[in-house]
């Protein structure tokens, strides 16, 4: 095992700190239902977990034995989301993520509010954010869409291509390169598959949108680390209905960090930003500085990431709780059965 083929599956000083003296580490490509798929520079592994597969993460690096993973490393960026339905819990997208690329097209499916979403989970979990405008050959004007994008946060860099053009494409190249990960994540039918056959060579099936709305049908069901053409790796993503933010409260405050900038200088420190005197917020909108919904969309991200954080709380308080209960009977038991190991 040498160090160059290491750096090539996106290895850096960030994992070598972390490794033991005579272990292996390999490289999580897809996650199964009981095993797990990973890379290392003698091929392909199939592992075993000690834990729920669900523990991991496309794209963590894991030390093996036997064919068993004996360890999961610290992730350097996380990409998750609170799962859908009922349950309160987490879900993971991809791990050791550089670059988040957020799939949109230029038509209906262009939403501020949503990149504003994924802008919070990308900066919350330490990635590098980047908007790829789709369907570029298919508008008047793909321009007036990157520049909407772009003015959405300081943070954002737009680019517009046509999906099916191979010399296009190749434009995102640089953040695919050797020991770089890319990720798309985006609506169904916004050509992440697309994207991703050409940038890998590799020719999973795509799915027409519908006319009515510009939205497409699921052609990713997985999650899987592939090889892209120029060296490096992407993780492409089932299109997502629903993206519901949990414990990214610094990620919104960095995504609207114009809006808390100019909160601190309102009069009152719990200013509401609805009616209260000296409010500099109500101020820069009355002054046509400042697009009210901008304000509507911050105040709504900050009241679902609190209500989703707390929720998630008190569930980890009420399985720690069923676990203490379920310890506190076995050892009742034993003490009944007169066994004291």
């Amino acid at each position: 095992m040498t160090d160059h083929v290491l750096a090539d599956l996106g290895w850096s000083d960030f994992f070598a700190d972390q490794l033991p003296p005579d272990t292996t580490p390999a490289r999580i490509s897809a996650v199964h239902r009981d095993r797990i798929a990973a890379l290392c520079p003698a091929g392909t592994l199939s592992l075993s977990t000690p834990e729920q597969t669900g523990k991991y993460a496309v794209g963590d690096w894991v030390l093996y034995e036997n064919n068993t993973v004996t360890a999961r490393l610290d992730r350097r960026t996380t990409i998750g989301r609170r799962a859908a339905g009922e349950v309160e819990k987490d879900q993971l997208i991809a791990a050791n993520v550089d670059t988040l690329a957020i799939v949109t097209s230029c038509n209906a499916d262009f939403n501020p509010s949503r990149i504003e979403r994924y802008l919070a989970l990308c900066s919350a979990g330490g990635a590098t954010p980047l908007v790829i405008l789709t369907k570029a050959d298919l508008c008047a004007d793909p321009a007036e869409y990157r520049t909407t994008a772009e003015a959405i946060s300081p943070m954002i860099k737009a680019i517009t291509i046509n999906a099916h053009d191979f010399d296009d494409v190749q434009r995102l190249a640089p953040w695919c390169g050797p020991g770089q990960t890319l990720a798309l994540v985006g609506s169904s039918g916004v050509g992440k598959t697309t994207i991703q056959n050409v940038l890998t060579g590799i020719h999973d099936a795509t799915q027409d949108i519908r006319d009515g709305d510009a939205k497409g049908r699921h052609t990713t069901t997985s999650r899987a680390l592939r090889r892209t053409l120029a060296g490096g790796w992407l993780i492409d993503t089932p299109g997502m209905r629903e993206l519901r933010l949990t414990d990214v409260a610094e990620g919104i405050e960095t995504v609207f960090s114009d809006l808390a900038a100019l909160s601190q200088t309102c009069k009152f420190n719990d200013c509401s930003h609805e009616f209260e005197p000296g409010c500099a917020v109500l101020a820069a909108i009355a002054a046509g500085t400042l697009d009210p919904d901008r304000l509507a969309r911050w105040q709504k991200l900050e009241r679902e990431d609190r209500s989703n954080t707390q929720a998630k709380i008190v569930a980890n308080a009420k399985v720690r709780c069923v676990g203490k209960v379920a310890k506190a009977g076995k050892a009742r038991g034993n003490l009944r059965r007169g066994n004291f190991d």
